[in-house]
């Protein structure tokens, strides 16, 4: 396979809905070429799709989609697909679908398929998917630190069971925006929603992942505050900055490198669109530790030229990301002035 293929990563907290989402992705012709895997096949509703067990960790639906069981690490299991499709147990893939565990930190997932050589020359991360539990999203953000982790990180968020008794849609997407503010979030359709909306977000086409960026920059705001997310959240915000001149690329990496160093277990994502004196922007993207490789565009995807950065951290104030910035920026420029005055 000579392309990388895109990965999606599906989670949420237990009991939100993830296999109800599944099982209905899965009828849909989009995930036709997709292998899914999961962590217990047998929770997922497959009957009424199943065409043929190949193993006891393997079935192929009808709609041509592979369902395969995690049965060791996941990376292990990345690294079998290929290997498997070599050998004809499997058909080629266009895509794959994780789906996590309840409990499961979708982060250091994301941060090993981008950083391991292997998994980032065939795999890309193509968007994270979070389904938030429409009745107990209010007592889930409250107490477990996994939600909002998991929200936070999150490129859509699919809101689940707005339909049962008891469910609070208003309040659960209220903690979501509070979590997330730049995440697009959607309301599941008795568990249903379009694979359209939910796969191809951007991360291969420099393009579409310019747009995703910008719609993240527009819902966090202009760079004039911060959102701070309630003592529920356990210190998660949203930052966004602003720079009307043009940023030095080398500076601002290693600020962004000292920073992921120094706090990259609090930096939950980072997106933004930075002017660097070309034509088009920058296309940054990252999560904690980890920066996909920067995209260049041609052009701007709008009018605004200033470089616009949202960063979703943890107890991390927007006025000492600013004072570092100002400080290192400083310090990068005063060997050049010293020069400069010398006979």
């Amino acid at each position: 396979m000579s392309a990388r293929i895109p990965l999606t990563l599906v989670t949420g907290f237990l009991g939100a809905g993830k296999t109800t989402l599944l099982g209905e992705l899965l009828r849909d012709s989009l995930l036709a070429d997709a292998v899914v895997l999961v962590n217990e096949l047998g929770e997922v509703p497959l009957d009424h799709h199943l065409l043929r067990q190949v193993d006891e960790q393997t079935v192929v639906l009808d709609s041509g989609c592979v369902c395969c069981t995690i049965r060791t690490d996941l990376v292990d299991e990345l690294r079998d697909l290929e290997a498997r499709v070599h050998r004809g147990e499997l058909p080629r893939f266009g895509r794959v679908v994780v789906e996590t565990t309840g409990l499961a930190d979708p982060v250091p997932v994301l941060a090993t398929l981008m950083s391991d050589p292997m998994l980032a020359s065939h795999y890309a991360a193509d968007g994270v998917v979070c389904v938030v539990d429409g009745v107990n999203a209010p007592l889930q953000a409250r107490r477990q630190p996994e939600w909002t982790k998991q929200v936070a990180v999150a490129d859509r968020v699919v809101l689940a069971k707005s339909d049962l008794p008891g469910a609070d849609p208003a309040t659960a997407a209220a903690l979501v925006r509070a979590a997330n503010p730049a995440c697009a979030l959607i309301a599941a359709d008795h568990g249903r929603v379009p694979a359209g909306e939910l796969i191809g977000l951007g991360v291969l086409a420099a393009d579409r992942r310019a747009d995703e960026v910008r719609r993240w920059l527009d819902a966090v705001g202009d760079g004039t505050g911060h959102h701070d997310l309630g003592d529920h959240h356990l210190g998660v915000h949203a930052l966004a900055l602003r720079f009307d001149a043009p940023l030095d690329w080398t500076m601002f990496g290693l600020w962004l490198a000292m920073l992921l160093q120094a706090r990259g277990d609090d930096v939950l994502r980072v997106k933004g669109l930075l002017d660097t004196g070309a034509a088009g922007p920058l296309v940054l993207h990252g999560v904690q530790h980890v920066i996909h490789p920067p995209a260049h565009l041609d052009a701007w995807p709008d009018d605004d030229r200033a470089s616009r950065i949202v960063l979703i951290v943890r107890d991390i104030a927007k006025a000492d990301v600013e004072a570092s910035i100002a400080a290192f920026e400083r310090t990068a420029r005063a060997p050049v002035r010293a020069a400069a005055g010398r006979p």
